[in-house]
């Protein structure tokens, strides 16, 4: 009887197997092609099923991998997270044909699984639709209101650099993790501007936010969390996800503590930051239903915007893009300082003639072209954000060629421009001369995107700028930087940490006082 059941399965059991046999055979198939009804496809590495091209990847550093790849299949080109298909684009020229001469296409965020984690579609950075261009307007328009690129963010930052010489001072010109005052220098800048005022170092609340930011964006790095990207439902079992989870919500606590705070002692006609802003707004929707509206709110029903979820999720993509680019950004500054000591020789040779002892100002940017230069050569070495935050496609397009679908993920490889071969002298090597002419004078470089492009530029650049102008020549201006006892020049590692934004490996400075100024 047994024999008998068995045999009656084995037709099932064949219908089975060849059913996942033809439907694997599709699978690659379909992968293998290169054309579609619509266009054809870009090229790349064959991808193995449901896998992709996940086994040839650097995990930890996939931005690597993609370099390597566009040398052989070119500026556009395609990958496979997992299932995922995802356009890379490299090299100067491509990346802004896309971004910026067809903005409009390539202007939308790909929200991954992480990313829907971390803003669920809330915010600034990682949102789509009305949402985002709402939350964006309002934020640009309130940022500068309370200074962020003008006088008064200058003088946030001035006021700032007291704190953070006092902190360098503390030290004597013994060692120090020169990363902890740099960050919470930085981050004080933003904060003045969102919440209306600058905490203290030794706050336990400040500490914590600006350690769960940093934390985060390290996670967001590593290697499980691209795995979590490509396979969703091993969430569960993956602990850099929780621990993410865990930092939001956390984060969200904080935020609220603080807006709290700030609620109680709203004047509507005074307002001091980006909350106070938003208060204003929120209570006035609430309480006052005016009978016209202008075409914009209309149109785009802005009135439901302005809910709790959006000030919490805005409020934390400034805190921590506020802090963690610019504040790695200056912390590789010093560090190259450190590393090539002939180069901190000229940049305190110009700051010295040109400014003297006196308190640098964003004016004498014009006069400082050798320290300018330095701190782009900075940035464009530095290599933040090499793969930018992920867009996707907003229509069926054709580009260079090939067809890209509606909705497709594209990934503008910025460390390919900030490192192209046919744009830079040098471009793997720290160079400042190539931001200068001949004689001496800095000179604007095109490839220079160290901030992206396009729709969704950093709507901080211009603090950003000033802030590593004003803290770099401060720093500069009365430290000399140099390695700890019994560490060389050449002992200084360059590579960069693991994680979301590229930062430096953990190192410590000596920070030698060079004037009572």
């Amino acid at each position: 009887m047994a024999f008998v059941e068995t045999v009656l399965q084995i037709p099932s059991m064949v219908t089975f197997l060849g059913a996942v046999l033809f439907l694997l055979a599709v699978y690659i198939l379909s992968f293998g092609s290169s054309s579609t009804e619509h266009g054809i496809n870009p090229p790349g590495p064959r991808p193995l099923p449901l896998l992709g091209n996940m086994l040839i990847m650097d995990l930890k550093r996939p931005y690597r991998t993609l370099c390597e790849l566009s040398k052989k299949y070119g500026p556009v080109f395609m990958v496979h997270f997992g299932p995922k298909k995802v356009i890379v684009l490299a090299g100067y020229k491509t990346v802004k044909d896309a971004l910026v001469n067809q903005a409009e296409d390539f202007g939308d965020r790909d929200i991954t699984p992480l990313f829907h984690v971390l803003n669920q579609g809330h915010g600034i950075l990682l949102a789509n639709g009305d949402s985002w261009k709402e939350m964006r307007r309002f934020a640009l328009t309130n940022l500068k209101d309370f200074g962020m690129g003008k006088k008064g963010s200058e003088e946030k930052i001035s006021e700032e650099i007291t704190y953070l010489i006092k902190e360098f001072k503390k030290h004597e010109g013994n060692a120090l993790d020169t990363s902890k005052p740099v960050t919470f220098a930085v981050s004080n800048i933003i904060s003045a501007i969102v919440f209306g005022s600058r905490f203290e170092y030794t706050d336990p609340l400040f500490i914590g936010m600006v350690n769960r930011a940093k934390e985060n964006v390290r996670l967001m790095g590593s290697a499980s969390i691209q795995i979590y990207n490509m396979f969703p439902w091993l969430g569960p079992w993956i602990k850099n996800l929780m621990l993410i989870k865990k930092n939001i919500v956390d984060w969200k606590t904080e935020v609220m503590e603080i807006v709290r705070g700030l609620k109680e002692t709203l004047n509507p006609q005074m307002c001091r930051g980006f909350v106070d802003s938003f208060l204003v707004r929120k209570q006035t929707l609430e309480v006052k239903r005016l009978p016209t509206k202008s075409a914009y709110q209309e149109s785009g029903n802005t009135d439901s915007l302005y809910h709790d979820d959006n000030l919490v999720f805005s409020v934390t993509n400034l805190f921590v893009a506020g802090t963690d680019t610019t504040g790695n950004t200056l912390c590789w500054g010093l560090l190259l300082m450190a590393k090539y000591p002939h180069i901190q020789d000229k940049v305190q040779e110009e700051i010295t003639r040109v400014i003297g002892s006196r308190q640098p100002l964003v004016e004498d940017r014009k006069n400082l072209p050798y320290t300018n230069a330095v701190i782009h050569e900075t940035q464009r070495f530095a290599n933040i954000v090499p793969m930018s935050i992920p867009h996707t496609t907003s229509r069926d397009i054709t580009f260079q060629g090939y067809f890209i679908k509606k909705g497709t993920c594209v990934i503008p490889l910025l460390t390919s421009v900030l490192h192209d071969e046919g744009e830079w002298e040098s471009p793997h090597t720290f160079n400042p001369a190539h931001f200068l002419d001949e004689q001496g004078r800095f000179i604007k470089k095109e490839a220079f995107m160290a901030f992206s492009a396009g729709r969704r530029v950093c709507l901080g650049e211009s603090l950003a700028r000033m802030e590593l102008f004003l803290f770099f020549t401060s720093l500069l201006q009365r430290f000399h930087f140099s390695p700890p006892p019994g560490v060389t020049e050449d002992d200084l590692d360059l590579t960069p940490a693991v994680g979301f934004t590229l930062g430096p490996l953990p190192h410590q400075l000596c920070a030698d006082f060079k004037c009572s100024s």
